[in-house]
C-alpha cells in the first residue's frame, strides 16, 4: 500500500494554527493591541488601509522588544508571560499563548520596528509567511511598531470569505472603541484610509471615552454602577476564603435601548469577553423595564481573583470559565439591577393625553388591554414629540358631491374589488376606533379590526416607494442644521451610506469625528427631532435583518415609514379613519405592514352568529 500518513510541513501546520487566532482583520487588531497594553505601553496608534486588507500597523511606546529576541518572539510558542504550566492558573496578561505574532506572519508580510529601553538603537525584521526576509538596524524611539501587509496573501481561500470593507473597518472600530474603555489611561488613535476616526486623550477619565465613543447626549444619560456592597457578592471557597467579586461600569437607563444584544460590553480583569451567561444577567436586570425585543447598554468590568476564572478556553482569549459562575452572574445582576431601581423615577399612574387625543387616565403603552407584545415603535411613549400630519385627505376626488373639500394626495384609483381572495380589500364603512389603537369598519358580510399603525405604515411606505422609484421623493430643508452624535462603528456604517440616504431626503454632513450635521430630511419626518431619525435609521442598517435587505434604500424606507406611522394611542377623527381606509383600500399589498405584521382582521357575520349562539 501506498503510504498516505505523513507529517505536515511547518509552513503548512503554521498556516493551519493561524486560522484559530487570526480569523480577519480585527483578529489582527486585537492581538497587537493587547501585546501593546501588556508591554505598558500609555500611546497606540492603530493605522488601517482598506478595512485591513491591505495594511495594518500598530505602533505603542511599550517596553519594546530586544534585538536579541526579535526574531524568537515570531516563534510558535514563544512568550514572555509564562514560565511554568503553573501561572496558567493566575493568567494576569492578555496575551500568554506566545501564538500571535506567529500567527499573524504565517499569513502575511510582516515588518517590526522596536527599540527595547536602554538600547542604542532600533532592530528591523521583515517577514514573508514566517520566513525572515530581512535584518537591519535602524533608529527608533523606544516601543515597537508592527505593520501588517497583504493579510492572507497565501491562503486565498481565507481571503476570499472576508466581508466587505465596511463591515471590517466597522468590527475594528468596535474592538478599538470598546478597549479604549476599559483602558481610559491610554492614549489610542485610529485612522482609516488617512482619516482619524477615533481616539482619546488618555486622561484616565471614563467619561471622556464615554463621550469619545458614544456622543455627549448618550453619555450623559449613563448611570454609574457603584459597588459599596463588595462584601455581599463575596463567595467562600472550599477552604473557606473569602473571595471579593467587584462590578463597575455604567449603564444605560431603561430609556436608552437598541435592537442587539451588541451594546453589553464586559471585561473580567481588564481582558474583553464574551459570555452569554453574564450578558443574560444584565438583560435580567433590566426585568418588566425595557420594552419587548429592546436591549439595555452597559459597560461592565468585573474584577476577581486570577485563580478563580479560566482564560485559556480558545486561542481568541475571549472565552473564560469561572470557578463559581453563579456568584458572579449574581454579582453582576445586583449591581445593574441596584443602580437602575436607585436612580430610576417612580412613574406616576395619574392621567395622560396622548398628542391630539383626549385625556386617558392611567393609560401607557405598557397596558396590558391593548400593547400585548407588539413593537414598541408602534405605541405612543410619553417622551414623543407631537405626531406629525398624517397626510391622510378626505374625501377622494372620484367621490361626488365633495367639491369644497382637499383632494386627496393618491391619484384616482378604480374601486377595489369586493372580496377577500384577491389581493386588494373590499369597500369597507368605518364605525368608530376602539382602544385608540384598531379602527372598526363594516365590509361585505362582515367586520374588520384595521391596526392603525400597520395600515398607515403600508399606505406610507408605497408612496414612499413609489416616488423613489420616480425620484420624486419630497425633501424638507431645516432652518438650522441639527448635529447627530454617533459611536465609530455606526459613524463609518453612516459615511458608506450618505449617498443613498440623500436619494431618500436626507441631506446629511460630516461634522467633524463620529459627527454629522443634518440639514435636511424626508417630509414624512419633518416634525421628528433629526437627531433622532438618524440614529434610527443607522440602528436598523447595523441589524441587517429587515424584510427587502437586498437594497438598503428599502431598509431606509421602511425605517421611514415606520417613525412617521401614526401611533397607536392616537385618537383620530372620523375623517381621518375613512381617509385611512381608503388609501389603504388603494394599497398594492393593503394585508401587512411592510415588516409582514397583518393590518386587520376578518370577522364574518357567520363567526358573529356562531359566537353569539345562532348557529
Amino acid at each position: 500500500m501506498p503510504k498516505t500518513i505523513h507529517v505536515l510541513s511547518e509552513q503548512l501546520a503554521s498556516q493551519i494554527a493561524a486560522g484559530e487566532v487570526v480569523e480577519r482583520p480585527s483578529s489582527v487588531v486585537k492581538e497587537l493591541v493587547e501585546n501593546s497594553l501588556d508591554a505598558g505601553a500609555k500611546t497606540i496608534t492603530i493605522t488601517i488601509q482598506e478595512g485591513g486588507r491591505k495594511s495594518i500597523q500598530i505602533a505603542d511606546d511599550g517596553l519594546g522588544i530586544a534585538a536579541e529576541e526579535i526574531e524568537t518572539a515570531f516563534m510558535r510558542h514563544a512568550t514572555s508571560k509564562l514560565q511554568t504550566a503553573d501561572d496558567l492558573a493566575a493568567i494576569q496578561t492578555l496575551g500568554f499563548r506566545g501564538e500571535a505574532l506567529a500567527a499573524i506572519s504565517a499569513v502575511s508580510q510582516v515588518t517590526v520596528v522596536s527599540r527595547a529601553q536602554g538600547e542604542p538603537s532600533g532592530t528591523r525584521l521583515t517577514l514573508a509567511g514566517t520566513q525572515v526576509t530581512g535584518r537591519d538596524a535602524v533608529g527608533a524611539p523606544q516601543g515597537t511598531v508592527i505593520a501588517v501587509e497583504n493579510l492572507f496573501y497565501n491562503t486565498p481561500a481565507r481571503l476570499k470569505f472576508l466581508k466587505s470593507m465596511t463591515t471590517e473597518k466597522r468590527l475594528i472600530d468596535e474592538f478599538v472603541t470598546r478597549y479604549a474603555l476599559a483602558y481610559p489611561d491610554v492614549h489610542f488613535r485610529l485612522t482609516h484610509n488617512g482619516r482619524i476616526t477615533f481616539q482619546t486623550s488618555g486622561s484616565g477619565s471614563v467619561l471622556d471615552v464615554l463621550v469619545a465613543v458614544y456622543g455627549p447626549e448618550t453619555a450623559r444619560q449613563l448611570l454609574p454602577i457603584e459597588n459599596p456592597h463588595a462584601d455581599e457578592t463575596a463567595v467562600t471557597d472550599e477552604h473557606h476564603h473569602r473571595i471579593p467579586i467587584t462590578v463597575a461600569g455604567y449603564v444605560g437607563p431603561p430609556s436608552l435601548h437598541w435592537a442587539n444584544r451588541n451594546q453589553i460590553i464586559l471585561f473580567l480583569n481588564g481582558r474583553l469577553i464574551k459570555d452569554t451567561s453574564l450578558t443574560y444577567a444584565v438583560i435580567q436586570a433590566y426585568h418588566t423595564l425595557l420594552p419587548t425585543g429592546r436591549y439595555p447598554l452597559g459597560i461592565l468590568f468585573v474584577t476577581l481573583p486570577p485563580t478563580e476564572v479560566d482564560v485559556n478556553v480558545h486561542p481568541a482569549k475571549t472565552e473564560v470559565r469561572f470557578h463559581h459562575s453563579n456568584a458572579v452572574f449574581g454579582a453582576v445582576q445586583k449591581a445593574v439591577r441596584r443602580t437602575l431601581i436607585d436612580t430610576t423615577p417612580i412613574r406616576s399612574m395619574g392621567a395622560w393625553s396622548p398628542p391630539g387625543g383626549a385625556v386617558t387616565p392611567g393609560w401607557s403603552p405598557s397596558s396590558p388591554g391593548w400593547s400585548g407584545e407588539l413593537d414598541e415603535h408602534a405605541f405612543i411613549r410619553r417622551d414623543d414629540l407631537p405626531q406629525q400630519e398624517m397626510a391622510l385627505h378626505w374625501p377622494p376626488p372620484s367621490l361626488p358631491g365633495n367639491e369644497g373639500d382637499t383632494a386627496v394626495s393618491l391619484p384616482p384609483q378604480p374601486p377595489p374589488q369586493a372580496t377577500l381572495a384577491g389581493e386588494k380589500l373590499p369597500i369597507m364603512r368605518v364605525i368608530g376606533q376602539v382602544g385608540a389603537a384598531y379602527i372598526i369598519t363594516e365590509g361585505p358580510d362582515g367586520l374588520f379590526l384595521i391596526d392603525q399603525h400597520a395600515a398607515h405604515e403600508r399606505i406610507l411606505y408605497e408612496q414612499f416607494m413609489a416616488a423613489w422609484e420616480q425620484n420624486q421623493v419630497v425633501s424638507q430643508g431645516l432652518v438650522a442644521g441639527t448635529a447627530v452624535y454617533l459611536s465609530p462603528p455606526q459613524a463609518t456604517l453612516l459615511a458608506d451610506n450618505l449617498e443613498v440616504m440623500a436619494g431618500l431626503g436626507f441631506q446629511i454632513e460630516p461634522f467633524g469625528p463620529n459627527a454629522f450635521m443634518v440639514r435636511s430630511m424626508p417630509a414624512l419626518l419633518a416634525k421628528m427631532d433629526p437627531a433622532q431619525a438618524v440614529a434610527a435609521v443607522v440602528e436598523d442598517l447595523e441589524r441587517g435583518d429587515a424584510p427587502l435587505q437586498g437594497k438598503i434604500e428599502s431598509k431606509i424606507i421602511l425605517r421611514v415609514c415606520k417613525t412617521a406611522a401614526v401611533k397607536a394611542g392616537h385618537t383620530l377623527s372620523n375623517a381621518e379613519m375613512e381617509a385611512m381606509i381608503w388609501q389603504l383600500e388603494a394599497c398594492q399589498n393593503p394585508h401587512t405592514c411592510p415588516h409582514g405584521r397583518p393590518t386587520l382582521i376578518y370577522l364574518s357575520v357567520a363567526q358573529l352568529a356562531k359566537q353569539f349562539g345562532r348557529l
